[in-house]
């Protein structure tokens, strides 16, 4: 690739680049998708939205701000560099943890179930993550060590494992494996524990392939989180272990707009 591939397009002084395009197309498509689910589930799509006008500024933020400080040392000598975002330089990771944060904060303040919204969000968060990295590949990053197998990619000057496609692949894979989960009976919170487990077991194995993976002193901080992640994943699907199993298409939960359409129905009936 020469070093002008990650531009889209230029207009001017106007630069597009492909990181770009590609992070706004994963945010839509996540956002669509879970328009289409939170209307399966008969949920509420202005809370919807609310999350999701919250979570994506967040994400990005956190996203940035994790890479920053696994690179504290470069950064702090540079920090004019921590704004140009659009040259790369985000860990899911960090996003993934503002948009709990932030997901947790919205749904005590609003009195939703954090776990429900929670198994709605998750497949469209592993399907960004796998268009979301395909702007590694246009910004020659996230690759990985030299090798000679036949489907290595040449990236910056040799032919390389292409770790951003294998885990982009794994990402389509777990995303489909969610969306069957959701669409049966299910406990709710269990979506979003398969998810923990799932997408930690891949990227923590992806990482072994690595040559720039962030590092927390001398351990990779994907690989910790990832651990960290299959872990709090396989404690939640114990936790929900007795938990009844429901179709949530059926099931309609009591949301903001279910709540005060019960309300007036019993109103209704107490006049009468």
């Amino acid at each position: 690739m020469t070093p002008d591939s990650a531009i889209a397009f230029q207009i001017g002084y106007f630069t597009v680049r492909w990181y770009g395009v590609l992070m706004s197309l994963a945010m839509a498509v996540g956002v669509i998708l879970a328009y289409r689910e939170a209307k399966r589930q008969h949920l509420d799509v202005n809370d919807l939205l609310n999350l999701c006008l919250l979570i994506l500024p967040f994400a990005v933020v956190g996203a940035r701000l994790y890479y920053v400080l696994c690179n504290l040392s470069y950064y702090s000598q540079n920090p004019v560099l921590i704004f140009k975002t659009w040259t790369g330089g985000m860990a899911i990771h960090g996003g993934i943890i503002a948009a709990l944060i932030v997901s947790l904060i919205y749904c005590h303040k609003h009195k939703l179930k954090f776990l429900l919204w929670a198994d709605l969000l998750v497949p469209s968060l592993v399907l960004g993550q796998a268009i979301g990295r395909w702007g590694n590949f246009f910004n020659q990053e996230a690759y990985g060590y030299v090798t000679t197998v036949p489907w290595a990619m040449y990236i910056d000057g040799a032919y390389r494992h292409p770790t951003f496609l294998y885990e982009s692949l794994w990402d389509v894979g777990v995303f489909f494996v969610l969306m069957i989960l959701i669409r049966k009976k299910h406990k709710i919170g269990s979506i979003f524990a398969s998810y923990l487990v799932f997408y930690s077991i891949g990227r923590f194995f992806v990482e072994y392939f690595r040559t720039d993976s962030l590092m927390f002193g001398p351990f990779s901080a994907a690989m910790v989180v990832s651990g960290l992640g299959v872990v709090a994943g396989v404690i939640l699907l114990r936790l929900l272990k007795n938990k009844p199993a429901v179709d949530v298409a059926k099931a309609i939960p009591v949301t903001k707009s279910t709540a005060s359409h019960i309300k007036k129905n019993k109103s209704k009936k107490q006049k009468k």
